[in-house]
């Protein structure tokens, strides 16, 4: 069994000219993220592998996850390569992971993970907004054979608020 929980970053700013990449949060995807962590800390008893994106936006939102959900820094991993918006290079990632792994959390964009979440996932969900969470399960024992899995949590911060 496998499990990938895909996390989209938290709301960007758009207060400052920065380049895309470094971005940094606004200060509502704080709050967002304390909710999404608090309602996951009750889900959440397996160990997980987190990879994100090295956007700020990204990595920020990873972080605030590290830190409440006590990860430790061997299982935390900073990828250039999460930060692309394209479903397919997200799944080439993923195919590349150590079967030893079982759940692996990854933070990045859209509209990569607005669609792995409809394409792997067994429940429709027209946008994956920010600092949305969406878990899906699969019955594989092999990162390579990634195809079609059950949703089994989404938590969106505007049912938490």
């Amino acid at each position: 069994m496998k499990r990938i929980i895909f996390v989209r970053h938290g709301k960007s700013s758009w207060d400052s000219p920065v380049e895309d990449r470094q971005r940094p949060l606004s200060s509502r995807a704080f709050k967002d993220a304390e909710h999404v962590i608090s309602a996951f800390k009750s889900y959440k008893d397996f160990p997980v592998e987190v990879f994100t994106s090295d956007a700020k936006r990204a990595l920020t939102t990873a972080e605030l996850f590290k830190k409440e959900l006590h990860i430790t820094e061997n299982h935390f991993h900073i990828k250039p390569e999460l930060y692309t918006f394209n479903a397919n290079d997200v799944l080439k990632f993923i195919s590349k992971r150590s079967d030893e792994v079982e759940t692996i959390m990854l933070f990045g964009h859209n509209p990569a993970y607005t669609e792995l979440v409809n394409t792997l996932g067994s429940l429709p969900i027209q946008n994956l907004p920010t600092t949305g969470l969406v878990s899906i399960l699969f019955e594989i024992d092999s990162w390579k054979k990634v195809q079609s899995g059950q949703t089994n949590l989404y938590l969106f911060p505007k049912h938490l608020r």
